[in-house]
């Protein structure tokens, strides 16, 4: 179901909207008077309005010139050749021992023993 505003004197609000009151005769004439300027400037700058439809452009899809060339370069070959798979990287150091979880999903290296302890005492307490 759908609302259909059915002319000026009903609102989405459900109230009328009253009468403009002016404060003296004066300033209800200057406002008729701007009114009727601004519809006459309006009317004066306005596009005239043909009563031709105008044609519409026909637009092809084609190659630009000069662009048509790019067809002849052949692709580079380098040559038959194979592509293997490299290993994982592995660490193979002796510095690192292992690593720690100091605080949640925090990895923190270890690098000797007594760092093992200090931060499995640093998590227990």
């Amino acid at each position: 179901m759908t609302m259909h505003l059915e002319g000026p004197w009903l609102s989405t609000v459900g109230k009328k909207k009253s009468k403009f009151k002016y404060a003296s005769a004066e300033h209800k004439a200057r406002a008729e008077q701007l009114s009727a300027e601004w519809e006459q400037l309006k009317r004066s700058y306005a596009k005239p309005v043909s009563s031709r439809a105008q044609p519409m452009r026909k637009y092809s899809l084609s190659i630009p010139a000069g662009r048509d060339t790019m067809r002849d370069v052949p692709s580079l070959n380098t040559g038959v050749g194979t592509a293997t798979k490299s290993d994982a990287p592995m660490y193979t150091g002796t510095k690192v021992k292992g690593i720690g979880t100091m605080h949640k999903s925090n990895a923190v290296p270890i690098f000797s023993d007594e760092e093992a302890v200090d931060i499995s005492k640093m998590r227990r307490g």
